[in-house]
């Protein structure tokens, strides 16, 4: 069984994996390797089946060295990046990263000071890795556009947010409004159909707001 596997993970269709596997196979120098290509989240855990697989072989010690394209392939969360990287050291595996070569240094580096220099420098990487992750997503939480009575939508086009009431359910709160219901008494009594088809009963902020858009309150 081959004791050397490249893991190559993309998040995105722009992302090509074939560019990372030839980065990766371009500093392997431990012989026969296996390919392991996924194309999930690093923030979502649950649904990397393939990686978890690898760390199953890391713990069984068959794993002598994994080899990713960035440490951020791995995990973009440092505490998780971090526990992995501890995992790896208690079985024998060595990580081996194409855009961090500092890590080659530190895995030929004597003990203790290897150990001490290493941990440091994963907790420095994996701080960055978080920094950059939230940097992109600030960035795509600002890029959105809003319409006069649309939804908000991000700069892709996707709906952001929960669906706004229709006009006949609005129609419904301005006339019980003008029969002298209160807020809590329309919010009782006014229902729409949700996107599931389910039947739901119109919240008293949901209420209030319609009552301020037609300038009633």
């Amino acid at each position: 069984m081959k004791q050397t596997y490249i893991y190559i993970r993309t998040s995105t269709e722009e992302q090509n994996p074939q560019l990372q596997l030839n980065d990766c196979i371009s500093i392997n120098k431990y012989g026969e390797y296996e390919v392991v290509e996924e194309k999930q989240s690093a923030w979502n855990d649950k649904d990397r089946q393939k990686f978890e697989e690898i760390r199953k072989l890391i713990k069984q010690r068959k794993i002598k060295h994994l080899i990713c394209w960035d440490l951020d392939r791995l995990y973009r969360n440092r505490i998780k990046l971090i526990a992995f990287f501890k995992l790896c050291k208690l079985y024998g595996c060595k990580i081996h990263s194409f855009r961090q070569e500092w890590l080659e240094q530190l895995n030929d580096m004597p003990e203790p000071f290897g150990e001490m220099v290493h941990d440091m420098m994963i907790q420095i990487m994996g701080w960055m890795g978080e920094d950059d992750s939230k940097k992109k997503s600030d960035r795509i939480k600002s890029a959105v556009r809003k319409k006069e009575g649309k939804p908000t939508k991000s700069y892709k086009g996707n709906t952001w947010g929960r669906k706004g009431l229709s006009k006949n359910t609005k129609k419904e709160i301005l006339e019980q409004h003008r029969i002298g219901k209160s807020i809590r008494e329309i919010a009782d009594s006014v229902w729409y159909w949700d996107k599931n088809r389910n039947e739901k009963f119109v919240s008293k902020s949901a209420v209030h707001k319609t009552l301020h858009e037609g300038d009633v309150i």
